[in-house]
C-alpha cells in the first residue's frame, strides 16, 4: 500500500476485499463503506426510503439514529420472547400508510424470520433490510447471512467477529442499487465530471481493506476460538437457576461471538444489575445490553413518550439481558473463573 502510494478511492485491497466478501457472503454485491452506521445511511439512500422504517427497539442505538438521521421516523416494533428477535407479528400491526421499509436485526447472529418479514413486506409493498452487525458467517434458512431482503449492512467495527479496525458494508443481489450505492458513498459522483444525486464521503480507506483481508484469511481460526469460548461458557453456566443463555439457531451456523443470558431475580437471587455489579467489582466486564431499549433514549423518549406501552418484551427483555466477556481472544481458563464466580454469587456449587 505504501508503495502504491494509494490509500483510499476504491484502491486494489479494497476492490479485493469486496470481491472475496461477495464469495464468502454469496451475494452478487458487497459495497464497503467507512462505518457500519454510513453503510446503514446508504442503504437507506440508496433505497430512497421515507415516512416511517419499522425497527426493533431492542438494537443498538445506531440502529434507529440511521433511520432517523436521515430524516425518518423509526416505528419501534416489539420482539419474540423465545429469540428476541422482531417479531412479525408486532411488525405487521405496525404498518400503516406512512411505513416504507422493515428494517429488521440478526440479533447476536441469530437470523430474524425473513420469511415472516418478506410476506410482510412484499404484501404492503415495502422494502426490507436488514441490520446484519452481529451476524457475519452466521447463517439462516441454510444460507449465509448477507442475500436476504433488498439489502442488509454490516459493521466491521473492532468489537466484531470480523472487523476491518472500523468499517462496513452493504451486501445485495440488486445490480442497480449497487450501481447506486458506489457513487452515493462518494459524493454521488459516477465518473470525473457527473455525479447522480446528493452522496457524501463514506469510502473505506486501504488500511482498513487489508486488515479486513488479514481477518479473512484467519477467520476460521477465529470462529474455532470464538466456539471453544461459548462452550466453556455453556459448561460453566448451565447449572445456575435463573441464568438462561440464549442459544444459536439449530442447524444453522454461528459466529459464537455473543455470549448473552437472561436473568430470572426470582430464581438466581440476584438482580441482573446486582450481578454485573459485582461482576464488574471482580473485574469482570460484564454489562447489560441494549438497556434500556432505543424507545427509552433521546431523543425517541421525548417523541414517543408512550412507545413503552407497545414493547413488553423488549422492556423485559431490556431488564434482564446480561452480556458476558467473550470472544475468539479470551482464554477458556478465564471463562472458568467468570464462570466459577457466578456460581459463588448464586450460591450453586456445581
Amino acid at each position: 500500500m505504501l508503495a502504491r502510494r494509494w490509500f483510499t478511492n476504491d484502491g486494489p485491497y479494497v476492490v479485493e476485499l469486496e470481491r472475496r466478501l461477495e464469495d464468502h457472503l454469496g451475494v452478487r454485491h458487497c459495497v464497503t463503506a467507512n462505518s457500519g452506521s454510513a453503510a446503514m445511511l446508504l442503504a437507506i439512500r440508496g433505497l430512497d426510503l421515507s415516512g416511517e422504517v419499522i425497527v426493533p427497539s431492542f438494537t443498538f442505538v445506531g440502529t434507529a439514529h440511521s433511520v432517523a438521521w436521515m430524516g425518518l421516523k423509526p416505528v419501534f416494533c416489539d420482539i419474540d420472547r423465545a429469540t428476541w428477535n422482531i417479531d412479525p407479528t408486532a411488525c405487521e400491526a405496525a404498518v400503516t400508510p406512512n411505513t416504507s421499509a422493515i428494517l429488521g436485526v440478526h440479533l447476536f447472529g441469530r437470523g430474524c424470520n425473513a420469511a415472516a418479514l418478506k410476506r410482510i413486506a412484499t404484501s404492503h409493498d415495502l422494502r426490507l433490510v436488514f441490520d446484519a452487525a452481529h451476524a457475519f458467517g452466521c447463517s439462516l434458512e441454510g444460507r449465509r447471512v448477507g442475500g436476504f431482503g433488498d439489502a442488509e449492512v454490516f459493521s466491521f467495527h473492532a468489537t466484531k467477529s470480523f472487523h476491518t479496525f472500523e468499517g462496513g458494508a452493504v451486501t445485495t443481489d440488486d445490480d442497480v442499487l449497487a450501481s447506486k450505492l458506489r457513487a452515493f458513498r462518494s459524493h454521488g459522483i459516477s465518473d470525473l465530471d457527473r455525479t447522480i444525486g446528493l452522496g457524501t464521503n463514506a469510502r473505506m480507506s486501504e488500511v482498513c481493506a487489508a486488515m479486513g483481508l488479514a481477518n479473512l484469511d484467519s477467520y476460521e481460526a477465529t470462529l474455532k476460538a470464538s466456539h471453544t469460548v461459548h462452550q466453556a461458557y455453556e459448561r460453566g453456566l448451565e447449572a445456575v437457576p435463573g441464568l438462561d443463555l440464549r442459544e444459536s439457531a439449530i442447524n444453522e451456523e454461528s459466529n459464537w461471538h455473543y455470549v448473552v443470558a437472561e436473568v430470572e431475580e426470582a430464581e438466581c437471587g440476584l438482580s441482573r444489575d446486582s450481578l454485573i455489579e459485582v461482576l464488574r467489582s471482580n473485574n469482570v466486564l460484564a454489562r447489560r445490553y441494549f438497556y434500556p431499549g432505543c424507545h427509552a433514549l433521546e431523543p425517541y423518549v421525548t417523541e414517543q413518550p408512550d412507545a413503552g406501552r407497545l414493547l413488553p418484551e423488549t422492556e423485559r427483555a431490556a431488564a434482564r439481558s446480561i452480556l458476558f466477556p467473550a470472544g475468539s481472544s479470551m482464554a477458556p481458563e478465564d471463562v472458568d473463573r467468570v464462570c466459577a464466580l457466578v456460581r459463588d454469587l448464586v450460591g450453586c456449587s456445581s
